[in-house]
């Protein structure tokens, strides 16, 4: 019997169907010990001992799947492999998983071991460093040697990071440290050259899931825009008006708050200037003339009016102030951060996106129980891995 294309098509979409189906059937009647094994793997990457499988089966047959979530999250492999693979992408800017651990990876990865508050991941004084007694290079403001000999060594980074602080092992003013914005490896992607409105953009993208292109506002007043922007670009007006002010005139007031910083690639570290302005503020200043000429650190967040408001921002906070950290406090204390962070989990947990209105629904009970744990970023792994277990 000869089939045509429309045939062919056909009998593939029906399989296609069939199959689904049977992977639902499967995952509908899998027991405890089957949802066990699937949250074990998708949470540490590697499968559990039948001692640790017996344990987490034991939890979810008794009705506490997210009791067997922390089981799983005992497994160093979630440190060093899942935990891993999720922060590296938001160190650089290729936004690549193939870089070597550093003090930004190993910082997050700590906070998250620990239950630190992780809204506050953007402004603590705060570094993860190899423990004693490791025969690691000194840790060093200026390369990462020390980081990547924990990496070729293998280092569990379950026992073997313990937490210190910026300003005690770089020498950081504390009043200057920034959590993860201010790790070495941060300056290193998005200190150097430049303006640093890199560091504002991928902020914006890891910790609030938004590129610029969404949250474009041209109702914002446009008189804290750097003279580096043109104000007819190709000789139009309209491309400053209807486009440039879009974007510039939300972020260069809160970049402002990076005024004082930049990597040094000499010195291959990050370089602070309290008080003075890093010349960068000022590239092409000439273009026109007439545009904001930074004086300090001062930021305000004007996206606290217009639809950007819809990110949720903080009413305690005075939406305004000076410096990195108080703009990192402003940032993890929106309802944008929160559900941010959960929906990465639920992505990495599920291995897939949010697709429907239940989806919808776990995240914004996920970011209302991330934030009442505390910030606690394994009680949104736990209750994105007790939603997924039945996948």
């Amino acid at each position: 019997m000869l089939w045509s294309p429309d045939d062919a098509v056909t009998f593939a979409r029906r399989m296609t169907a069939v199959v689904a189906l049977a992977a639902c059937a499967v995952a509908a009647h899998a027991g405890p010990r089957e949802q066990a094994k699937r949250m074990h793997d998708r949470i540490a990457g590697v499968p559990p001992s039948a001692a640790v499988l017996t344990q987490m089966e034991a939890e979810i047959a008794g009705g506490d799947a997210g009791a067997a979530a922390f089981i799983a999250m005992d497994n160093p492999a979630f440190y060093s492999v899942t935990l891993k693979n999720l922060v590296s992408p938001w160190t650089n800017r290729e936004q690549s998983v193939f870089v070597p651990l550093n003090d930004y990876t190993a910082t997050v990865i700590g906070m998250v071991r620990d239950d630190l508050p992780f809204n506050e991941v953007l402004s603590a004084d705060v570094l993860y460093v190899g423990t004693g007694g490791l025969g690691l290079p000194a840790v060093s403001a200026s390369n990462n040697d020390h980081y990547e000999q924990m990496e070729t060594r293998g280092v569990n980074l379950l026992t073997g990071l313990q937490r210190s602080t910026q300003s005690g092992v770089y020498g950081t003013p504390p009043a200057a440290t920034a959590g993860v914005m201010t790790t070495r490896a941060a300056a290193q992607s998005f200190f150097i050259a430049g303006t640093n409105r890199a560091m504002f953009r991928f902020t914006l993208m890891n910790y609030m899931c938004r590129d610029l292109e969404e949250v474009q506002d041209t109702s914002r007043p446009p008189d804290l825009i750097r003279q580096d922007v043109s104000r007819s670009p190709g000789g139009d007006a309209r491309l400053f008006l209807n486009n440039c002010v879009g974007c510039h005139s939300g972020m260069d007031p809160m970049a402002q708050a990076f005024a004082y910083y930049t990597y040094d690639e000499a010195q291959g570290r990050l370089v602070y200037t309290g008080g003075t302005v890093q010349p960068k503020y000022f590239n092409n200043d000439t273009t026109f003339a007439y545009g904001f000429r930074t004086p300090d650190d001062r930021w305000e967040n004007r996206w606290r009016a217009g639809h950007n408001a819809l990110l949720g921002w903080d009413a305690s906070l005075p939406g305004s102030g000076t410096g990195a950290k108080s703009l990192g406090e402003e940032f993890g204390a929106s309802d944008a951060f929160a559900s941010c962070q959960v929906e990465k989990v639920f992505r990495t947990v599920c291995l897939r996106a949010p697709q429907d209105a239940a989806d919808r629904s776990q995240l914004a009970a996920m970011a209302g129980s991330f934030r009442g744990s505390g910030y606690r970023l394994k009680q949104a792994f736990a209750d994105a891995a007790t939603y997924c277990m039945g996948d």
